[in-house]
Parts: C-alpha cells; structure tokens; sequence
C-alpha cells in the first residue's frame, strides 16, 4: 500500500541523542582544553538562560573556553580517580560534577575570575514554580508595561488576556484599568504559571541569572581549591530554557 500522506505530529521536544563519537570528541577537547590553559574552574548555573550564557561565552572568548552539558562526560574526560585523571588533581574537581555545572578554562589569576563573575548578575523574568524574592503590587489605575521607558498603558486589545491572567479590569478611555491594587505575587511564595506569565507580560523582572563559582583545579600545583561563593537558584521545575536543549553535551564555544 502507498504511504498515507496525512499530516503526522512530531514532537518537537525529541532532541536527537548524542553518539559516541561525538561525546569522545567533546572529552578530546576537554582534555586538550586541560593541557593547554592554567586553571580549570567548576561552576553552577542558577535561573539557566542561554543568552546569558552566551553573553558570558561572549565576554570570555578570547580569554577562556567554556563547557557546559552533560556532567558524566565531563567528568569522564577529566577523570574520576587518581588513575584515570587526564591531569594530576583533576579527579578532585571531577568528583564535584553533579547537576547543572560547566567546565570554564583560563589563563586569568582566580581573584579577576572571581570578581568578575561577582559582578554579572543580569535580572531575567521569573518562570513558574520561582520562588518569588519579594512581593509585587500592581497599584490603582491604568495597568502599565514597563519594556519601555516611562512605561506605557496596555493597549485595549491586550485587555483580554490580562484579565485571563487575573486581573479584574475595567475599560477606561480604552485603556486597561484597575480600580483597586492587586497582589501579582507575594514574598516567599512559589510562582504559579499565571502569575509568572503576568509579570513577563507587564515587564518586571524579579531573578537573576548567575554563575556561583565551586572549585578551580591550577594546573602548576595539580591542587583544587574550593570557592566558597554565593549560592545560586536553580531553574523552576526542571524548565530549560527555550533556545536550545541544555541536557545535551554542549560545546559552549
């Protein structure tokens, strides 16, 4: 019989699976990244985006290389054991490699690292299942979107939505309006999908993505030494971000 020619659906979360030859080739470059560069630093992710991932990539393109994937390649490459470390130490930093981690080479003395990482903390929107950092209060009035500068009044046609999103509104002057505040979201509480959507809808930004740095292996002494850094958030509910599949092993350069 002929092939039926009806419209089939596709999921489009299946990512094809990485093979073995291309996972021996990422633990080549990690072990050529380890001869090559002083220091081989561990770090952890919280509130993942990949566009600031990039930006970070970005920033250290000519100073660093960056990994970040699955975590048992990376360990493998680097060796979990004194005898099969790729370099003497790196088992110390490989046995830390859990969750979402990456792998950052560099030249750069620790005290720059650590100080510039410190500083980037780029504000994101908050995803469902966040734990909101403070309270938010849409005051009376004309509901305002705050992507721009000064804010601007929703327009009549986004009303709709608005109000699917919770807020009980009413049409003044064609404008989207609220008689009384209301409470998009409290201190401390988990975000709910609505409320998460209302506040990227009006703009605000209440995470931020951050790099919490957890080790560095020197290359000259073969020793690991532990970061005491600040501790970062990790996504909501296992979200990844929509860009790209960061479950795979991700060359990030």
């Amino acid at each position: 019989m002929p092939k039926s020619k009806r419209s089939k659906l596709v999921s489009l979360t299946k990512v094809a699976k990485k093979t073995k030859e291309q996972k021996g080739a990422l633990m080549q470059e990690v072990q050529a990244n380890a001869d090559k560069w002083s220091y081989c630093w561990l770090f952890e992710v919280g509130n993942m985006r990949n566009s600031h991932l990039k930006t970070v990539r970005k920033l250290w393109k000519d100073s660093a290389r960056l990994f970040f994937g699955r975590g048992a390649v990376m360990a493998k490459a680097l060796g979990t054991s004194p005898e099969e470390e790729h370099k003497e130490g790196l088992h110390k930093l490989a046995q830390q490699i859990k969750g979402q981690v990456g792998l950052m080479f560099t030249n750069s003395p620790p005290s720059e690292v650590i100080a510039w990482f410190a500083d980037f903390h780029p504000p994101d929107f908050a995803r469902s299942g966040n734990i909101s950092p403070q309270t938010y209060t849409l005051p009376s009035g004309p509901v305002l979107q705050h992507h721009s500068n000064p804010p601007e009044p929703f327009p009549h046609n986004e009303e709709p939505q608005l109000r699917k999103l919770g807020l009980h509104t009413t049409m003044v002057r064609g404008v989207p309006t609220l008689d009384v505040p209301h409470v998009v979201c409290k201190e401390g509480k988990t975000l709910t999908p609505e409320q998460a959507q209302l506040l990227k809808l009006i703009g605000i930004k209440l995470v931020e993505f951050k790099v919490g740095l957890r080790a560095y292996w020197e290359s000259a002494s073969g020793e690991v030494t532990q970061v005491e850094g600040e501790d970062v958030e990790p996504d909501a509910d296992g979200e990844k971000d929509g860009e790209e599949d960061e479950g795979e092993d991700e060359d990030m350069d």
